[in-house]
C-alpha cells in the first residue's frame, strides 16, 4: 500500500475531513496520530481504530495552546519513532458566519476565528516541521473562501486566506529540504462544519455537478498528496469543489 509504515499527523482528526482522512490513511497502512480538542469523540476514533487493527495515537489539546501542540508533535515521535507526513484539517467557522457584516463583528467571535485558523495552523505546521523526514508532505486544509469573499464571511475568509498565505510560504522555506506542503480548498462538504452553520437542511449546493461533497471525497485528494504519485506537487491549491469555484 502506497503509505504503508509512514506516520501521518492530523489535527481535527475526531470528524468531518480529518476523521475521514485519517480512517483512509490508516487502511492504506499508515500510523496515525490525531489531536482534537473533543474528548469523547477521539475517544471513540481511538477504539474503532484499535478494534480495526490500525496503529493510533491520541491526543486532547486545543490548537490555540502552543504548549500543547508542541507536546502532541513531540509524543508521537516518540510513540512512532518518527514523523513523515501531516493534515492540518482542525478549524471552526466561529459563532457568526453568514451573517455579520463587518462593522457590526465582534472581537470575541473575531479571535476565536483567528486563533483556531491562523495561530493554530502556524503552532501546527511549526511542531510539524520541526520533526518532519525529508521527503515529507503536509497537506493544510484551507477553503474556496481563501481565495475570495463572501457576505457575513469576514473572520473565516480572512483566516483561510491566512492558511493559504502560509501555506505558500512554508513551500518555499522547506522546498530546498524535500519537504511538500499544499493546500486543499473544499468547497461545500457535507459535516459537522456545515450543519453548525446551516443545520440538516442547506440550501441547494453551488456546484456544477449539482452536490454538496463528502468528506471522504475530500480525503482521496489528501491521501494523494501524501503519497508517492505527488512527489512533484508542492506549493499549489488543490481545489475538491465540484466545479463550485470555476
Amino acid at each position: 500500500m502506497a503509505l504503508e509504515g509512514k506516520v501521518i499527523a492530523i489535527t481535527g482528526g475526531a470528524q468531518g475531513i480529518g476523521l475521514a482522512t485519517a480512517r483512509l490513511i490508516a487502511s492504506r497502512g499508515a500510523s496515525v496520530s490525531i489531536l482534537d480538542n473533543n474528548p469523547t469523540t477521539l475517544k471513540a476514533v481511538e477504539e474503532e481504530f484499535v478494534t480495526n487493527k490500525w496503529p493510533i495515537h491520541t491526543f486532547t489539546a486545543d490548537i490555540r495552546q502552543a504548549d500543547k501542540v508542541d507536546s502532541w508533535i513531540e509524543n508521537a515521535v516518540k510513540k512512532f519513532g518518527r514523523l513523515d507526513g501531516a493534515v492540518n484539517a482542525a478549524g471552526t467557522v466561529g459563532k457568526f458566519h453568514g451573517q455579520k457584516q463587518i462593522a457590526l463583528l465582534d472581537d470575541e467571535d473575531w479571535n476565536l476565528v483567528m486563533g483556531v485558523n491562523v495561530n493554530g495552523m502556524m503552532h501546527s505546521l511549526r511542531a510539524q516541521l520541526r520533526h518532519i523526514q525529508s521527503g515529507g508532505s503536509i497537506v493544510n486544509i484551507a477553503s474556496n473562501l481563501g481565495s475570495k469573499g463572501a457576505p457575513g464571511c469576514a473572520p473565516y475568509a480572512t483566516s483561510k486566506h491566512a492558511v493559504i498565505g502560509l501555506s505558500m510560504s512554508a513551500a518555499h522555506d522547506y522546498g530546498s529540504q524535500g519537504i511538500r506542503i499544499n493546500v486543499v480548498s473544499p468547497g461545500g462538504t457535507q459535516g459537522p462544519l456545515m450543519r453548525s452553520v446551516v443545520g440538516d437542511n442547506p440550501p441547494p449546493p453551488p456546484s456544477i455537478l449539482g452536490k454538496y461533497g463528502q468528506p471522504e471525497e475530500v480525503a482521496f485528494q489528501i491521501a494523494w498528496l501524501l503519497g508517492p504519485e505527488s512527489t512533484h506537487s508542492s506549493g499549489s491549491i488543490f481545489r475538491v469543489d465540484g466545479g463550485e469555484f470555476c
